[in-house]
């Protein structure tokens, strides 16, 4: 079995201090009074001008009216800045997986009282995975669904939450009920189909965000508790891998738009859940979905910023478990983010970033367990100058297919042949390496890990790049057997032994990152074959 190693994005040696990072987010601001125009049209874009001048131009798209609008001169807090909602900060399970972390939570929202945040939740703790392993224990024939351990765990952890943060237990009962309903009737039919395996697992979602929206009113801060499917998340009905459709734009903004300005209170939605576009079922987007349900209501209601809070210190390296010395990243785009996430970086969710370049929407990576961190910031672009690496990503178990035809010399056509048989069979391809008579590609079916390095220059830095890479894995002792840059020239793959793949991941992260002579030993390559 092999594996590839995917050398990703560009690191750039930017000297910064946590409050300049921090305050980059956290402009001023401006007050705005929607109310003539949001009866004439749905969706409006907001353009700050550039310094000096003294107003805001607001765009109806639907339309196309300007209207300019006087900024007022003095910042402004919670209550002038109302009648906007400004960011979206989205919290994963870790995040919420008990009472002590809620309150932490409540508290670091609170610490920031010139937002008014939507806030996205995934499950507590260890939830959906705990509901998963119930379902296909209830689906073996298990006769008594309550004696099953999974479901006790999901019952006790949500009740002891409730009962500490003092909150009625009646919160969460029902769902509780109904769960148990569930998992009565996947054990009569001895069977979990993808939609029950969905509709089980959107009970974590809804029940932590109930939980997480009662606590915050009863500490007096406002706040109302929305499930994703039932206010626009409209996907596809594939499920548990379904895709957002454009309609949930629009219906997401108007009926968050439309509940903030009849009563504005804190949005708090489920992250990970939609609704299928045929069958009205609740569908789930994949693992880690809720950061996709994050920039999707970031890009809908045209926000200024989408914060995705962690349980790491931002985007690293590499993974921390192969590597103890990884290191967070300050910046990467759009794009970098993307194939960061494809190729097996669990931080964010594969289609999490396509939201948010369209919608030009910084993205920035916090660390919940330490705020104060300055986290990784996504933008359409960055500084590119002095920059190497930016993270080494190590997916598992690909499998290499090598499809050898002297068909293919002087021949038209041949490639969309063969990727038109994959696209039937629903598989991915991942790399992909072609010469007159062969093409080697990596397949994924399993969706597990791969190793690659990904890299942000041009094609002057991929000759220095690769020629110090090759000499790393000689001196290790690691047979590369393929190599692939993709078209956008921002990743290099390359597809070694899976014995190997790990010491292959330990060499190159040594070599790029392990001290700041990286930079200069990059830069100042003399092409030698010589490497830090």
């Amino acid at each position: 079995m092999a594996a590839a190693t995917h050398l990703c994005g560009i690191k750039a040696p930017y000297c910064f201090s946590k409050k300049a990072l921090h305050s980059q987010s956290f402009c001023s601001q401006k007050r705005l009074n929607f109310d003539l125009l949001t009866e004439s049209c749905g969706t409006l874009r907001v353009s700050y001008p550039s310094k000096g001048r003294g107003g805001l131009r607001v765009v109806c798209d639907a339309r196309k009216n300007d209207v300019l609008v006087q900024s007022e001169p003095k910042s402004q807090g919670l209550e002038e800045s109302i009648n906007q909602l400004s960011c979206v900060m989205k919290f994963g399970g870790s995040s919420v997986a008990s009472a002590d972390r809620m309150k932490e939570i409540a508290e670091l929202i609170l610490s920031f009282p010139e937002e008014n945040p939507v806030i996205v939740l995934s499950a507590m703790g260890k939830t959906t995975n705990k509901l998963i392993v119930a379902g296909e224990k209830a689906a073996s024939c298990i006769s008594d669904v309550s004696e099953i351990d999974e479901l006790t765990f999901v019952k006790e952890l949500h009740y002891r939450t409730v009962d500490e943060l003092g909150l009625d237990k009646s919160l969460i009962t029902d769902h509780l009920e109904k769960l148990e309903r569930l998992l009565n009737g996947i054990a009569v039919l001895k069977d979990m189909t993808p939609r029950a395996r969905d509709y089980l697992v959107s009970f974590g979602e809804c029940m932590s965000t109930r939980i997480f929206a009662a606590y915050l009113n009863k500490i007096g801060v406002k706040a109302r508790q929305y499930d994703a499917f039932d206010i626009g998340f409209i996907t596809t009905d594939d499920f548990t891998n379904a895709d957002i459709l454009e309609a949930t734009y629009p219906a997401v903004a108007n009926k968050l738009h439309s509940d903030w300005n009849n009563d504005p209170a804190i949005p708090i939605v489920t992250g990970f859940l939609g609704k299928g576009c045929r069958t009205c079922a609740i569908t789930t987007l994949g693992r880690g979905g809720s950061d996709l349900t994050a920039t999707t209501i970031g890009k809908g209601l045209g926000l200024r910023e989408i914060q995705v809070w962690k349980d790491v210190d931002g985007v690293l390296t590499c993974d921390p478990n192969i590597y103890p010395g990884a290191e967070p990243v300050p910046y990467l785009t759009f794009d970098e983010a993307a194939e960061l996430a494809y190729f097996g970086a669990q931080v964010l969710h594969p289609q999490s970033m396509r939201p948010a370049r369209e919608g030009d929407i910084p993205v920035r990576v916090k660390n919940s367990y330490n705020p104060n961190a300055p986290g990784t910031l996504i933008t359409k672009s960055r500084d590119m100058s002095k920059a190497i690496l930016t993270s080494i990503v190590l997916k598992r178990n690909v499998t290499m297919l090598d499809i050898v035809s002297t068909r293919m010399l002087g021949q038209f056509g041949f490639l969309a042949k063969v990727f038109s048989t994959f696209e039937d069979l629903g598989i991915s391809v991942d790399v992909v390496a072609t010469s007159e008579v062969s093409i080697s590609l990596t397949l994924d079916p399993s969706k597990l890990w791969s190793r690659e390095l990904i890299q942000q220059e041009l094609d002057n830095r991929s000759s220095l790049i690769l020629e110090k890479v090759f000499h790393v894995l000689r001196t290790n002792g690691v047979n590369v057997q393929m190599i692939s840059q993709g078209a956008s020239k921002v990743n290099i793959s390359l597809i070694v032994n899976d014995s190997e793949s790990e010491k292959c991941v330990r060499a190159l992260h040594s070599a790029f990152f392990k001290t700041d002579l990286a930079v200069a030993d990059l830069v100042n390559h003399n092409g030698n074959g010589n490497g830090t």
